[in-house]
């Protein structure tokens, strides 16, 4: 998303924002989001985590969360809203296109941040793991120093940004490891190649331009690819392609599902 909207919508102008569903703001109120972002130029976007965030010539930034089924879609001119197509918040372009934001559960979020705020906002989540900086030395450092189970660990963003539900479970069937494995008795053979797997499966979605499950959709209404690459996620009950074992699932962690196979992640 940020990717595909820094190329086509960066340089932009904000004639207006028109919020049909006011609970995706993270503002007091509709008004005084659409008065503060209303001319405004994008001047730039990019990723956080799992934000996508627009820097604003007003000095603001807007912070959006997609979650689940939320999607930032350019149409290619004024928009026309229907009761039944999900539009939370549209901004009309001065060049005539229209950027909206479309979320089908409505538990994706919206905000203007000042730099105070986004300064806080951002110094809580973790390092990012596409960075050069994020090295097998620091992974490791990061997994082995808590407890808790590794999956619990690798989507805990205050530890390391932007690892899903998907791209976990994901990486942890790469590496073989269970995962229910307490971070802390992992070697550190283990973790780094953990560590290069988790960043693999990251690289690997980008490349196919996410995941779409259900409801997700790129720029342009696109769907991401990585779904048919996934060798656990979506396919619990079924035989594990690299040993023929059922794979199995839970819900214990998170709740959120988490699969694996019994014999090939110790």
């Amino acid at each position: 998303m940020a990717r595909d909207l820094e190329s086509a919508v960066r340089g932009a102008t904000v004639s207006a924002a028109h919020v049909h569903r006011p609970n995706v703001l993270r503002e007091r109120t509709a008004k005084g989001f659409a008065s503060r972002i209303a001319g405004a130029t994008f001047d730039r976007f990019w990723r956080r985590a799992k934000y996508v965030v627009a820097d604003l010539s007003t000095g603001d930034r807007l912070v959006v969360s997609p979650r689940f089924t939320g999607s930032l879609l350019i149409e290619p001119a004024p928009f026309t809203r229907s009761g039944a197509d999900y539009t939370c918040i549209q901004f009309p372009l001065a060049d005539g296109r229209t950027l909206r934001f479309r979320d089908v559960r409505r538990l994706g979020t919206v905000e203007l941040m000042d730099p105070k705020r986004f300064e806080k906002f951002t110094n809580a989540i973790g390092p990012e793991p596409l960075e050069r900086s994020f090295t097998a030395e620091l992974f490791t450092d990061i997994v082995r120093a808590s407890s808790r189970a590794i999956k619990t660990i690798l989507m805990d963003q205050r530890r390391m940004a932007g690892i899903g539900n998907i791209y976990a479970n994901e990486a942890l069937w790469r590496a073989f490891v269970r995962p229910t494995r307490r971070g802390s008795s992992l070697t550190r053979a283990q973790a780094t190649l953990l560590h290069k797997e988790a960043v693999a499966v990251l690289r690997s979605a980008v490349e196919q331009r996410g995941t779409s499950f259900r409801d997700y959709q790129d720029p342009y209404g696109g769907r991401g690819g990585f779904l048919g690459l996934a060798k656990v996620y979506g396919r619990d009950g079924d035989p594990c392609v690299r040993c023929g074992t059922t794979l199995r699932s839970s819900h214990a962690l998170e709740n959120r599902i988490t699969v694996w196979c019994t014999a090939c992640q110790k």
